[in-house]
């Protein structure tokens, strides 16, 4: 047979770490970068907080001029009111915040955020959800829940997802700061809250982050101030789980092409070895390449 039509070599694979990124090796599976800007000490000390309590609390990481840029951003977004009790009937709510504004991209890719997920998850962890919440005078306390509750794993057990709440207003003990049970992270699948369980509620000033895992019960407070309370989530998950939101369906390709490496790859544009996330078996970073 012509050399020339001779069929090229078949690739032995003896281990799944043998399979990196997608099979033309065009693109490399993608590593997360974490800011070297954040001491280890105090991203030690970050974890040892949400092992002893599951929440820690971060005051200021924004700048009052930053806040009022944000209340700007996300005001003409905060159109609908939650279509239940869960969502809040006295609440408003704006989700896939990625494709409407950039004014949140510094939160999902803060360096203090990230430097505890780039401990806490595998690489390659995705956005599991990015939403405004904006809860009005006189809407009642949250069920409380814990966020990687629909994950059908048991308890206890290592989180799953883990989220952060920005207090883009003050979160006070009235205006419906989101109520934590700390310790609660380490319940089995058969505990749940009771009337005796102690219940803390998130305050801090405007410009702070509480960074929580997903395992966590906590709710969204009562508002029982005579003005609304603003705060943006963004919430993360392992990198071999369904998201919340689908981003790569609810996010197009000029904004995936526009954010950060690390948004775009908390997106879905990213294999998490050897091969979860491909496209017809290739990197879903060729989908953002230009034609031809």
């Amino acid at each position: 047979m012509d050399s020339a039509q001779s069929p090229p070599p078949v690739e032995v694979i003896t281990s799944l770490d043998d399979l990196r990124g997608d099979l033309a090796r065009r693109h490399p599976a993608t590593t997360t970068t974490t800011s070297d800007a954040v001491d280890p000490a105090v991203t030690a000390a970050d974890l040892s907080a949400l092992e002893r309590d599951g929440y820690v609390i971060w005051e200021n990481l924004l700048s009052p001029d930053e806040c009022e840029q944000l209340r700007g951003a996300l005001a003409p977004l905060l159109e609908r009111t939650g279509r239940n009790t869960f969502e809040g009937r006295r609440t408003r709510r704006a989700y896939n915040l990625l494709e409407k504004t950039r004014a949140c991209d510094m939160l999902v890719e803060h360096p203090r955020v990230l430097a505890v997920l780039d401990r806490l998850f595998l690489p390659n962890y995705l956005l599991s959800q990015l939403q405004a919440i904006d809860i009005h005078p006189g809407e009642q306390a949250q069920m409380l829940h814990h966020d990687d509750g629909f994950y059908p794993i048991a308890r206890p057990r290592p989180p799953l997802s883990a989220a952060t709440m920005w207090a883009i207003d003050a979160f006070t003990d009235t205006n419906g700061a989101t109520v934590v049970l700390p310790g609660s992270h380490h319940w089995d699948s058969a505990r749940g809250p009771t009337e005796a369980d102690t219940r803390t509620a998130v305050r801090m000033p405007a410009g702070s982050c509480a960074f929580y895992l997903g395992t966590l019960w906590h709710g969204g407070g009562a508002n029982r101030s005579a003005a609304a309370r603003l705060g943006v989530t963004a919430q993360y998950c392992e990198p071999w789980l369904r998201p919340q939101e689908a981003y790569t369906l609810a996010t197009g390709r000029d904004t995936a092409r526009t954010v950060s490496e690390n948004i775009r790859r908390m997106l879905g544009y990213s294999i998490h070895p050897p091969f979860m996330g491909a496209v017809d078996g290739m990197h879903p970073k060729r989908l953002l390449e230009p034609p031809g």
